[in-house]
């Protein structure tokens, strides 16, 4: 009699509705051991391929037949368990996997085997889940990578990656991470968030909602600012929903999170270097070739180098209404970033003519924030205005106050209008969108009734 005869064998069911209590490092055994068969004798890609439910039904069919020609017994809420680890260890992402479907959670964090990170509401948890060692956080890696046709080894140490649910991945491994395997998670949700959504939560308020879809819907051009984890991209997805139906769409990113529902939108995602270090395509060759696919909007997920500089150009030659993200903490230090942007493109340049481009590419700024509380506010509207040679004007037109923090650690404050009147409003009129100018009126006891400006 085998090794898993011997030990997990009972007489009878009667044995198991008795009280049979399994051994859970023994289930570990049995789970590396059916892995093992799974891996040599079926062609998991194929399952892989499958959704749920018959993923399990299959698995279950091979594990059922592997039990009986070695002829092994176990408890029936011991074998539950063991299927469900091992499809989550042979066709999914070993412990992730029930982070992965739990929608509350928003990013995974994995420092190390056993010190594993949730964010749930803007907040950091850790949580009561961890791998076995260092080898099987670097299979669960590996097991995320391998279908993209990426790499991570040695001689290339870290990888983006994306998930079939649009889940982005980030890993690093030494000798670069300094204590083992670092894997980063970040989920987005199955159904977009919409702007009424956001404002539900308090991202923003109805006049700032109702002013920034108008911008959206009369083509003016928007610059999404904020920190990593701020809530750009999501953002972005509920702003675009205001383009008209009519217009065609090229949306270009780094790694794909957008999502639209509706007519005329296409997509392009960048591509890293191939394990021989060829065969890049760079956001910049997109935005260029996205020019010759005949875009009413051209939507970029962030600019981060060198293609600033073609956005711009695009946005100043007939592509009016474009989005894209920045990483940056003001509406000011945007402007800078787009600047240092341009500059990185190695176009020999005056500095009064950059900033020529900035101003006429540019026509709003909308700052967004995640607070201490994990709270994610639009802290500031800002219209762009060139107002004399080498100058641009950067107007708050809405803003985020903030007055203190409560007892419980939550971030208080309120919108509240600066006072400044836009000048888009007649350019708004055009377009048969009549915004009451007491939208725009100041809060009373409001300490930016004047309005901020800041000089470039």
């Amino acid at each position: 009699m085998s090794l898993f005869q011997r030990n997990a064998k009972v007489q009878s069911e009667n044995d198991i509705d008795a009280g049979f209590v399994s051994n859970s490092g023994y289930l570990d055994e049995l789970v590396e051991h059916y892995k093992s068969r799974l891996l040599t004798e079926v062609n998991l890609d194929q399952i892989t391929s499958l959704d749920d439910s018959d993923k399990r039904l299959k698995i279950e069919r091979f594990i059922n037949q592997f039990m009986s020609e070695e002829k092994v017994v176990i408890p029936r809420q011991d074998k539950e368990r063991m299927l469900t680890m091992l499809i989550d260890e042979s066709v999914g992402f070993g412990p992730l996997e029930p982070l992965l479907k739990d929608d509350s959670v928003t990013e995974i964090l994995v420092n190390n085997p056993k010190e594993v990170y949730v964010e749930r509401n803007g907040n950091l948890e850790r949580i009561n889940i961890s791998f076995k060692d260092e080898a099987h956080v670097k299979h669960i890696v590996d097991r995320v990578v391998a279908p993209l046709g990426r790499r991570i080894d040695e001689s290339s140490p870290m990888v983006d990656a994306r998930l079939p649910d649009g889940s982005r991945v980030n890993a690093v491994i030494e000798p670069i991470s300094l204590g083992g395997t670092l894997l980063s998670i970040r989920k987005f949700r199955k159904t977009p968030f919409m702007m009424d959504d956001l404002k539900d939560i308090g991202t923003f308020t109805n006049a700032m909602s109702t002013f920034m879809q108008a911008l959206v819907e009369t083509k003016l051009s928007l610059l999404i600012s904020g920190g990593t984890g701020s809530g750009k991209t999501t953002l972005l997805n509920a702003l675009a929903k205001s383009i008209p139906n009519g217009e065609r769409v090229v949306t270009i990113e780094d790694s794909a999170e957008l999502k639209f529902d509706r007519p005329n939108v296409v997509g392009m995602e960048a591509r890293p270097p191939n394990v021989e270090g060829s065969g890049e395509v760079t956001i910049r060759q997109l935005v260029k070739n996205s020019l010759r696919m005949r875009p009413d909007r051209i939507l970029v997920g962030e600019v981060r180098g060198a293609e600033a500089f073609d956005m711009l150009q695009a946005m100043n030659t007939g592509h009016e209404g474009s989005l894209t993200t920045v990483h940056a903490n003001t509406p000011f230090d945007a402007i800078n970033r787009v600047e240092g942007m341009v500059v990185m493109a190695g176009m020999d340049l005056p500095t009064h003519v950059i900033r020529d481009y900035i101003a006429g590419a540019l026509d709003y700024i909308v700052q967004v924030q995640r607070l201490t509380d994990g709270t994610r506010k639009i802290t500031n509207i800002s219209e762009v205005e060139k107002t004399g040679e080498n100058r641009i004007e950067v107007r708050d037109i809405f803003r985020f106050q903030r007055t203190g923090v409560d007892g419980e650690g939550n971030v208080r404050g309120y919108f509240t209008p600066t006072g400044v009147i836009p000048k888009c409003l007649p350019h708004l009129e055009v377009f048969g969108i009549d915004l009451d100018k007491e939208l725009f009126e100041p809060r009373e006891g409001s300490s930016y009734e004047s309005g901020s400006i800041y000089t470039l």
